[in-house]
């Protein structure tokens, strides 16, 4: 009996050599498998998702809705500096946070749309708490956002020469109160250099202007955060007073965003001195302390908050 069997290799070597293959049960599925398999519709059929789950259609819808409107007519967006973010290969954008839903990622990525020569579309780095809000945890990635993990980073940055934008100052950004806006967290351990230098990618530090009176927080509610399981239960104009749409009730802040010089991690040492906690710690403090400057001298030269 075990003479009658025909093992893998060999029918391996028949397929090559143009023959059929056995007809035995599992090549027979596998066939009808694959047939069945070119029979079934893509998810989008006009545009498939690339590998991070980033849908050019989804993403597309927002931009010419949302994203434009916000953009041109609401926030009125100001930028200069944009010809700081390199054309081609991986740079990170470094940018302060604040609001209590922050539309800054949304205008930064559309500021590089529509303003630079070269548009490029933008990664955005997100804390792994939203994988506990379905809806919006299925939204994220369709619009760019990937999980802030060392990994995902150096894949975009490194193998796939991308731009990624991060928020060091992270939740605790978005959890200011407006009493405090525009005075920067500390810039975690410095882990956004570390992935810029072993990726040996450029840092571009980016000044916000806006967000913070765009939808501001004026008190946190513990008790109702533990209730509600929200990351937090802020106090805003239009939150809790109108709903759950209260969230989305942004007030019309002039936006203006500032790209500063890139900081380019080769003349640092690039991936070889990833390892020298000190230098690491010495640029993330520079770019904080770069951004911090820019924000003031923003801030001290505008006239209004709504009219800029």
């Amino acid at each position: 009996m075990a003479g009658d069997r025909t093992s893998l290799s060999r029918a391996d070597e028949a397929v090559a050599e143009g023959a059929a293959p056995p007809s035995d049960g599992r090549a027979l599925a596998r066939r009808e498998g694959d047939e069945m398999r070119a029979l079934l519709p893509a998810i989008e059929p006009e545009r498939m998702l690339n590998d991070w789950g980033r849908s050019e259609r989804v993403e597309g819808a927002f931009d010419r809705t949302l994203y434009e409107f916000s953009y041109r007519y609401w926030f009125r967006v100001e930028v200069e500096g944009i010809a700081n973010v390199p054309d081609d290969g991986g740079a990170l954008l470094v940018s302060n946070h604040g609001g209590a839903l922050p539309p800054d990622a949304a205008m930064i990525t559309k500021a590089i749309r529509e303003e630079h020569p070269a548009p490029r579309p933008v990664y955005l780095t997100v804390e792994h708490f939203f994988k506990g809000y379905p809806g919006f945890s299925m939204l994220i990635p369709k619009i760019g956002g990937v999980a802030a993990h060392p990994a995902n980073v150096h894949r975009l940055l490194y193998d796939e020469r991308q731009l990624v934008l991060v928020f060091p100052e992270g939740r605790k950004g978005t959890e200011k109160l407006f009493k405090d806006r525009y005075r920067l967290r500390r810039f975690g351990r410095g882990g956004f250099v570390e992935a810029a230098m072993r990726a040996e990618a450029k840092l571009v530090p980016i000044c916000v202007v806006g967000a913070e009176e765009a939808m501001p927080i004026f008190a946190h509610v513990p008790a109702l955060q533990k209730l509600t399981g929200l990351i937090y239960f802020p106090i805003t104009p239009t939150f809790p007073w109108l709903g759950p749409l209260g969230m989305l009730g942004y007030l019309p802040a002039k936006f203006k965003i500032r790209f500063l010089e890139p900081i380019d991690t080769v003349e640092l040492g690039g991936a070889a001195a990833v390892d020298d906690k000190a230098l690491v710690q010495s640029v993330a403090q520079e770019i904080r302390a770069r951004i911090q400057e820019n924000l003031q001298e923003m801030i001290g030269k505008r006239r209004s908050v709504w009219f800029g």
